[in-house]
């Protein structure tokens, strides 16, 4: 079995796997009809043939920090999504390429994917495959931190808005709305992309052919290329729907 497998099986639902039902969130706010239906691209319809899946769904609120003005997302995620999976959407969601490490603060524990190397650095990681998003909220956790490439710096604040039954025909993760595109690679942490928006903006800046040669193309600030973002999770969500439907069968 492959490790992407292995992740993907550790993430469906426990009835799928023959263990007890989700808990129940009664406590928790529940949405309008039909919010957590954000894009009617990962909507299918009814199939005798196509079991319906109603699961729990956590509206995440991700927003990078230290920025002016904000980027920020938001996305529609099952809760029995483990923390690896959470961080797989906001790569894909700020556009990130996955090339650097990353951790969860949340508490006094940091999660990621543990080496051999931690104990060397004075580092402790949990399993960011260990721990899910249905276990933080009955912990009655509602914030906690994201940090990508620590180099970069990235520090990206996580708020978990409201959890609802998710809808029936709608394959999850989704995204729902946000703005601005996130930075680039390597670009330098929060000083560099400052200094990188002002001379990718500015045609006259002396810097301006050299950045934009840098990054590859133009680079529009209020672009986040929405269409590429949904089709990722939508890759992702059928991948998954997938393998917990080939479960049940």
């Amino acid at each position: 079995m492959s490790l992407i497998h292995a992740l993907a099986i550790e993430e469906l639902p426990r009835d799928s796997r023959g263990d007890v039902g989700a808990v129940a969130f009664e406590r928790h706010a529940q949405l309008a009809p039909g919010s957590c239906s954000p894009n009617n691209n990962q909507r299918h319809p009814p199939d005798a043939t196509r079991p319906p899946m109603i699961e729990p769904v956590a509206r995440i609120y991700i927003e990078l920090q230290d920025i002016q003005p904000r980027i920020w997302r938001r996305v529609d995620v099952p809760l029995t999504s483990h923390l690896l999976t959470l961080h797989n959407i906001i790569q894909i969601a700020f556009g990130w390429t996955d090339s650097h490490l990353f951790q969860f603060s949340i508490g006094n524990r940091d999660y990621g994917v543990p080496s051999e190397e931690d104990e060397f650095w004075g580092l402790k990681f949990y399993r960011a495959a260990g721990l899910r998003l249905r276990t933080l909220v009955a912990r009655g956790v509602e914030r906690f931190l994201y940090v990508y490439d620590f180099g970069d710096d990235w520090r990206h604040d996580i708020v978990i808005e409201r959890v609802s039954e998710g809808e029936p025909h709608i394959d999850y993760p989704v995204f729902v709305d946000g703005k601005r595109r996130g930075p680039p690679e390597d670009v330098g942490g929060v000083g560099g992309f400052m200094e990188f928006l002002e001379a990718v903006r500015d045609p006259m800046h002396r810097e301006h052919r050299e950045m934009i040669r840098w990054y590859g193309k133009p680079f529009d600030p209020l672009d986040i290329d929405e269409r590429r973002i949904r089709m990722a999770l939508l890759s992702l969500a059928r991948r998954r729907r997938a393998l917990i439907s080939g479960s049940r069968s």
